[in-house]
């Protein structure tokens, strides 16, 4: 598998770019294994704010945010040339092999191995990383709609700076939720993969990314 590439949720407030974002990953699935992980977006959302609300046992909103991301995954299908959505990891790498963009479903593996804590620390990024695990693949891609990851949020703080580069220890030495969730790094220290964080309102950068060139992101070793 050459890529497992998270399409984060908050991508899914600018129709014209998630369209666009969406396209390109068609046109890279005829030249690279991919796979697409989706994020929860506003389904995800949903359930927080109902969380935050009702105070629901951890398992249970742990379980509904990743109802939220199959929903956003089916959602992806529509927009996604060339791709199809599937709740086996068996079948992603068999749709990747004919050069088909494979959406995966998280719920029905996710419910039944539950290898994850379950609480808001592990969100679609942990997951994607444990598909990338499961897959073997080369990297891992986590599309958003930042740069990357900052010394500050850039949406609160004009003179964030982006990190370009980083290891998985240090970013679990900053003990703060970024633009990735906070159990990422433990992941990645488990089982290192190249991963890295990318604004996806530039799909050339991704494409950039998966042709071994430089491009605007954080690269986490």
């Amino acid at each position: 598998m050459d890529a497992v590439i998270k399409v984060g949720g908050s991508l899914a407030g600018n129709p014209a770019q998630l369209k666009a974002l969406c396209f390109t990953l068609g046109e890279l699935a005829k030249k690279y294994a991919i796979t697409v992980v989706p994020g929860g977006g506003p389904f995800a959302d949903a359930v927080r704010d109902f969380d935050k609300r009702y105070a629901l046992f951890s398992m249970l909103a742990h379980r509904m945010a990743i109802l939220g991301m199959d929903q956003y995954g089916l959602a992806l299908t529509q927009f996604i040339p060339n791709s199809a959505a599937t709740y086996l990891l068996t079948d992603v790498r068999q749709l990747a092999e004919t050069g088909v963009a494979s959406i995966f479903l998280p719920s029905q593996h996710m419910f039944k191995e539950d290898p994850l804590e379950n609480s808001w620390d592990v969100t679609s990024d942990s997951i994607a990383a444990y598909v990338a695990s499961r897959l073997h693949a080369a990297k891992l891609l986590l599309v958003t709609d930042v740069d990357g990851i900052f010394t500050e949020d850039p949406k609160k703080h004009s003179d964030a700076a982006l990190i370009e580069r980083l290891t998985a220890a240090e970013l679990l030495r900053l003990n703060r939720r970024t633009s990735v969730d906070r159990n990422l790094p433990k992941l990645l220290l488990e089982s290192p993969v190249d991963c890295y964080v990318v604004n996806g309102k530039h799909p050339e950068r991704v494409s950039a990314i998966l042709a071994g060139q430089r491009a605007i992101c954080t690269h986490i070793t």
